[in-house]
Parts: structure tokens; sequence; C-alpha cells
């Protein structure tokens, strides 16, 4: 069940399970109206967590060579779709441009179910029916 806890100007919504006694649903609605600002609902809301609080660290095995893959052409659209999105990440400060990367991450452009594209990050193979994009130094 899709429940509002923004207005009808500007939406924030959650889902929370249909099947729940209407008690419960009444109880979980108010817990989330009441703390709603603990959600990120824009990448302005995300902050940034202190490194002496905690730091993300990645351990790679130095044996393995890194894996390339060929460059190929990119749709003028999707290119246009991630443009937007890491331009979002730069602006709120989640992310920071580098003069050289040693490693970088696959971005795939998904279809959504409502017709419009998706940008997401992975590490495994891609889905069906999505479009594998890797930037190179």
């Amino acid at each position: 069940m899709k429940l509002n806890l923004g207005t009808n100007l500007e939406s924030q919504i959650v889902k929370i399970n249909a099947q729940l006694e209407i008690i419960r649903m009444l109880e979980v609605e108010q817990l989330l109206k009441e703390f709603k600002d603990v959600f990120a609902w824009t990448y302005k809301d995300l902050k940034r967590i202190p490194p002496k609080l905690a730091q993300h660290k990645i351990e790679l095995d130095t044996t393995i060579r890194p894996t390339h893959r060929t460059k190929y052409k990119l749709n003028p659209n999707y290119a246009t779709i991630i443009k937007q999105d890491i331009d979002k990440l730069l602006v709120v400060g989640f992310i920071q441009s580098i003069e050289e990367a040693t490693w970088l991450s696959l971005i795939m452009v998904v279809p959504q179910k409502n017709g419009k594209l998706k940008t997401q990050k992975t590490k495994c193979n891609h889905k069906e029916g999505s479009i594998p994009i890797t930037f190179y130094r």
C-alpha cells in the first residue's frame, strides 16, 4: 500500500504492507509521519558521514589483474540521463571529481515500467533488457 507522507504538491511516497491489520497499519503510518525527516527524499537530503565517524574501504586483491572492456559509442539519450544524475550528486557533494581513476564502476541505464530510464551502478552482470555503460580514463 502506498502512503504519502508529504503534501499533494510535494509527495513523499512510502510503501507499507497492505496485509497489516488496520490498527497496526495506522500505528505504522503515525510512526512514519512522526519521523519522516529521517528519510532522504532528494539528493540534497543525503548527509555526508564524517570520515572520523565511519569510513568505507574496499579491500582489493592486488594479485588479480583488472579486466578491460572495449569502448563503444553511447546512445546520446543515455549519456544525457547519466550526466544529469552525476551532476545532481556533484552539486550536493555526495561525490567528487578526481583527476585520474584507477578503477571505475559499471553504470547501467535500466528501462522502468513507467517508460522512464534510470541509471544504476552495479558490480555484477547486467540484467535482461538493460544496457551496460562503462567509463574509461
